[in-house]
């Protein structure tokens, strides 16, 4: 038997020596005729239910789906049209599958990391209206709290603590600022990992669509998915809860050491903490991240999407740790270069360098300059939220494809009713090739 993705050892034949018969009996070969052999008849070793020349196909009543072999026959000699019985044609080498179905962005079949950014940007491309008019609303919405949480509770975010000295108090000053910084930091990023969570929801709705090449409006998925908004925001604040005391529990113990008066050895013993918890939130986080597609497209409850996405996840965490962090890069990439320039336009109008900027001697942040940079980060929002969002909601796809075989279930939603088309890879329900 034979494990390897895709492939299934074809059928034996009854005799290991195809070409021995009984001896004893007289041969009862019919003799060659004038027929090429295309058209002769097969010896009586095979088995009656030939294809036709030139083809290969499963005789009737062997079923033949997902690509697995779908030989029944033995024998050891080449069919007619030159095949070897469910092995390769002449010449070696197997034949090539049959190209999938596609009905909308991706082909109904598992999917590569090139086709799942591919499937969404297509989803950009073709429903860009809904896509880009959900995603600027989420966006300006999101950089409005960032704006204010920066500009009022943490005016000097952003700027480098200084330490200018080596007494204790200038020490414990610095960590101070170093502390408030990365807490200022740490609301930011939880705000725009909402956003983004709250966008992937969203915009799943229109990904499903697009999966079936369905049209849709914005309207559209604001019904489709208005039903499980509650529950998506439950989702949202149960997920910053865990990942918050995550990281204050492994955090805690550097605090204390810290309060009661040696700041060397707490910030060293926070520091580690920070990145136990910080590694403990990241593998939560892969684990959970399959919950908001999983709530909108099968109508879960909080609980049970999370149980959900960790089952959809168990066995294939680093594959999609990679897919996802392949993703950030390239938003990260998308907004480096949308910020450039409107970052440059921020310090020439707030009338501060660069350089104070990074030295830490810049003044307090003013609005002109938080205002612009909110401006870009919308702009990069409106662009980078379906890419993050398509990427999740195909995933998810995609493991239900690999778990499920929840293509065909797509390809008849999608009209295509005599859907059979072999998939490179055999469909085992709770079984994946990738480890954990």
């Amino acid at each position: 038997m034979n494990n390897s993705p895709g492939w299934a050892s074809p059928g034996s034949a009854p005799s290991d020596e195809p070409d021995r018969g009984d001896r004893d009996q007289p041969d009862t070969t019919p003799a060659p005729d004038d027929r090429t052999g295309e058209e002769a008849a097969p010896p009586p070793q095979w088995s009656k239910q030939q294809p036709p020349a030139g083809t290969w196909s499963p005789p009737a009543g062997v079923p033949g789906p997902r690509g697995r072999a779908t030989a029944g026959h033995g024998g050891g000699g080449p069919v007619p049209g030159g095949q070897v019985p469910g092995g390769p044609p002449w010449g070696g080498g197997w034949a090539p599958l049959p190209p999938a179905a596609k009905p909308g962005v991706i082909p109904l079949r598992p999917l590569g990391v090139g086709e799942i950014l591919d499937g969404a940007l297509s989803t950009l491309r073709a429903h860009w209206r809904p896509v880009v008019g959900i995603s600027l609303v989420i966006a300006v919405v999101a950089q409005t709290a960032i704006t204010l949480v920066t500009g009022l509770w943490f005016p000097e975010n952003g700027r480098t603590p200084v330490l200018s000295g080596e007494s204790t108090e200038e020490v414990i000053r610095a960590f101070r600022d170093l502390g408030k910084t990365l807490l200022g930091s740490g609301i930011t990023s939880l705000i725009g990992l909402l956003a983004t969570i709250f966008a992937t929801g969203l915009l799943t709705m229109i990904v499903s669509r697009a999966v079936l090449g369905r049209p849709v409006t914005a309207g559209e998925a604001w019904r489709d998915a208005r039903p499980q908004l509650p529950r998506l925001c439950g989702l949202l604040f149960l997920l910053t809860l865990l990942l918050t005391a995550v990281i204050l529990v492994c955090t805690l113990p550097g605090g204390i050491i810290v309060a009661v008066g040696s700041a060397p050895a707490g910030f060293a013993l926070g520091s580690l903490g920070l990145l136990a918890g910080g590694a403990l939130a990241v593998w939560l986080w892969v684990r959970f991240s399959l919950a908001p597609p999983a709530l909108m497209l099968e109508k879960q409850g909080v609980l049970a999407a999370m149980r959900r996405s960790a089952k959809l996840v168990r066995g294939s965490w680093w594959r999609i740790l990679g897919i996802q962090l392949l993703m950030y890069v390239i938003v990260g990439v998308v907004a480096f270069l949308v910020q450039i320039p409107v970052t440059l336009i921020a310090f020439i109008l707030d009338g501060d360098t660069l350089l104070n900027w990074v030295s830490g001697t810049a003044e307090a942040t003013g609005w002109t300059f938080l205002t612009l940079l909110g401006l870009g980060a919308v702009i990069s929002s409106a662009l980078t939220f379906p890419l993050s969002a398509g990427v999740t909601a195909l995933l998810y796809m995609d493991q239900r494809i690999r778990r499920e075989s929840l293509d065909i279930e797509l390809a008849h939603a999608a009209g295509l009713t005599d859907y059979d088309t072999p998939s490179p890879t055999p469909h085992v329900p709770g079984q994946t090739t990738e480890g954990n």
